[in-house]
This record gives structure tokens, C-alpha cells and sequence, in this order.
């Protein structure tokens, strides 16, 4: 079973057309980089495969389940269990500590591994900060961050927004090489958006988004 199917997605604001006919299968193990420019949908393309937003038209399954056919709670379960989303901002909460940051995806399933979330702050090399607060890291420190707690909960579907735009390029080659460990560990797969022909390089796949839709890039 793949971690991702959709098929004849659409979305629209108004008389303005975001994306259309988009077709999209992704394999367990396969990491697929998703180019294109700014504003060419990109990043609602991937709120609408995460169940965050809605595409006017198509089907999306995620891990076996149509998202037509779940409410809202069940797509946040549905999430929370099989998705590992690298948002742009982060979205760390700022009240939690970076251990606790980290933790999260697991404490909303009702599991407890401090030996899981440790190895993940040990692969991103933050285990000296897992104490410190968002505030007191760097934009690269929190970007690494919001990528250990994408990726701790073994999700079958990485979505990654932009995940080694804040870092240098030994992070970024890091975070790449974690990705591709972690999809292979979970069976997993990952959709990258990135303007980086280096993080592009290292995908399975490159695929473009623009007016004439997706295609091989």
C-alpha cells in the first residue's frame, strides 16, 4: 500500500486557479522532490494532501484512507498517526522546551519514548539544547527542531516544506541523509517542496509544479 495517492486535484480562490489535474503516487521508501516558483502552489498543494485544507476537486488517500471520507477528527487522527509535516515557520510551541517540542507527536498518540525522542535529538545534533526554549535557538537550530519532531512518530508520509532552507550545508546534507533513513525505517514516504538543486539532487524523483500542472522535472 502506498503512503500517498491523489488523483484529479483541483483548487481555486475565487476566478483564480491555484493547480488543477494534479495526479500524484508516492512509494513506500521514495523521497520526491516537488520544485517549482514562489506562488505557484506549492505549499497548498501540501496543506490539501495533509487534510489542513481542501482541494475543490479529487481524491486523496493517505495511509489507506480516503480523506473524503473523514470528518474533521478523523483526519486529525488520521494525521497525527501516519503524517510528519516540516511547516516553513516551524510552529514550535514556544511554551515547551525542545525535548518536549520534539515529544509532542508521540504524547498526542498517548505514547511515552524518551529513548525515541533522545535518538532524534542525537540525529539532528541538539542533544545539548533539549532543555533551552524556542526563543533561545537560532533559525537553523529550530529548523532542525520542527524536522526531529516531523519525523519521531515513524510517520508513513513525510510532507516537508522547505526543511534545509534556515540550515548550512553540512545540516542540510544531514537532514537529507535523516529523511532518507527515516522513510526507509517506517516504510515511509516523503514529498519535499525545496527551490535547492542540491536537496532536489538527492530525491528519488523531481517533479514540477506550474500552470501546465505536475510533471517530471
Amino acid at each position: 500500500m502506498n503512503p500517498l495517492s491523489a488523483s484529479g486535484l483541483s483548487k481555486a480562490y475565487g476566478d483564480v486557479a491555484v493547480f488543477s489535474g494534479i495526479d500524484l503516487e508516492l512509494a513506500p521508501g521514495e523521497i520526491v522532490a516537488l520544485l517549482g516558483e514562489s506562488g505557484a502552489g506549492k505549499s497548498t498543494l501540501l496543506n490539501c494532501l495533509a487534510g489542513l485544507d481542501e482541494a475543490d476537486t479529487g481524491s486523496i488517500t493517505l495511509d489507506g484512507r480516503d480523506l473524503r471520507t473523514l470528518d474533521d477528527e478523523g483526519r486529525s487522527a488520521l494525521r497525527r498517526r501516519a503524517l510528519g509535516f516540516v511547516f516553513q515557520a516551524f510552529h514550535l510551541l514556544p511554551h515547551l522546551n525542545v525535548a518536549d517540542n520534539v515529544a509532542l507527536p508521540l504524547r498526542l498518540l498517548g505514547r511515552r519514548d524518551d529513548a525515541r525522542v533522545a535518538q532524534m535529538l542525537a540525529a539532528v545534533e541538539l542533544a545539548p539544547l533539549a532543555e533551552r526554549m524556542p526563543r533561545q535557538l537560532s533559525g537553523g537550530q529550530l529548523q532542525r527542531v520542527a524536522i526531529a519532531r516531523a519525523l519521531v512518530h515513524r510517520p508513513r508520509l513525510v510532507l516537508a516544506d522547505e526543511p534545509t532552507g534556515n540550515l548550512d550545508a553540512r545540516h542540510a546534507a544531514e537532514v537529507l541523509a535523516l529523511l532518507r533513513h527515516c522513510t526507509l525505517e517506517a516504510g515511509a514516504a516523503c514529498l519535499l517542496v525545496t527551490h535547492s538543486e542540491r536537496a532536489a539532487d538527492a530525491a528519488d524523483r523531481r517533479l514540477r509544479l506550474d500552470g501546465l500542472g505536475l510533471h517530471q522535472a
